[in-house]
C-alpha cells in the first residue's frame, strides 16, 4: 500500500509539472477561465445540458454550477435556454463567443502536444497513450467504487485531462 501511495504522489506530481509545461507560454485566451468555468464549458462542447445533468457530471452541487453558470452568462460565454421537450427545464448551451473561445483552446492544446509528442520516439508515443488509457480506465473504475456514477460520455473523453 506505502508503494502504491508513493506511486500515486509520483503521477500526480508528473500530471502538475505536465500541465504546467503545456499551459507556459502558450497563447490560449481559455487560459484565464477558472478551472471550473473551464471543465462546464467543456462539458458544453458536447451540446447543451440542464443544470442538474451538469451538477451530476461534474460532480459538484447545484448551487456551484448556477455560480459558474451566473459568471460565464455575464462573460458571454454562455446561454441558459429551455429544454426542447421540457420548456420548464433551464439548459445551458455555450454562445458562439463560448465556442470560439473553446475550439481555440482545443487546437491549442492539440499543437501544443503535437509539438510535445515531436519530441518522443515512436514507441515513447505509443507508451504515453497506453499508460493515459490506462489511467483513465482505472479512473472510472474508481470513480465507480466510490459509489459515484459514470456522468455521461464526457469522462470517457481526453477532455478529462482539462
Amino acid at each position: 500500500m506505502l508503494e502504491m501511495r508513493k506511486q500515486a504522489e509520483e503521477i500526480a506530481e508528473l500530471m502538475r509539472r505536465l500541465l504546467r509545461e503545456l499551459t507556459s507560454g502558450v497563447n490560449d485566451p481559455a487560459i484565464n477561465l477558472p478551472l471550473a468555468q473551464l471543465r462546464l464549458c467543456g462539458v458544453l462542447l458536447e451540446g447543451p445540458r440542464s443544470m442538474s445533468a451538469i451538477s451530476r457530471e461534474l460532480g459538484v452541487s447545484l448551487s456551484a454550477v448556477t455560480q459558474i453558470a451566473d459568471r460565464l452568462e455575464r462573460a458571454r460565454l454562455v446561454d441558459r435556454v429551455a429544454q426542447a421537450d421540457d420548456r420548464r427545464v433551464r439548459c445551458l448551451q455555450l454562445t458562439e463567443r463560448g465556442k470560439r473561445l473553446m475550439r481555440i483552446h482545443d487546437e491549442t492544446r492539440i499543437e501544443r502536444m503535437a509539438a510535445v509528442l515531436g519530441q518522443m520516439s515512436g514507441k515513447g508515443r505509443a507508451d504515453a497513450i497506453a499508460g493515459l488509457q490506462s489511467l483513465v480506465h482505472g479512473a472510472v473504475r474508481a470513480r465507480s467504487q466510490d459509489g459515484q456514477t459514470n456522468g455521461g460520455p464526457h469522462f470517457m473523453t481526453s477532455k478529462v485531462l482539462l
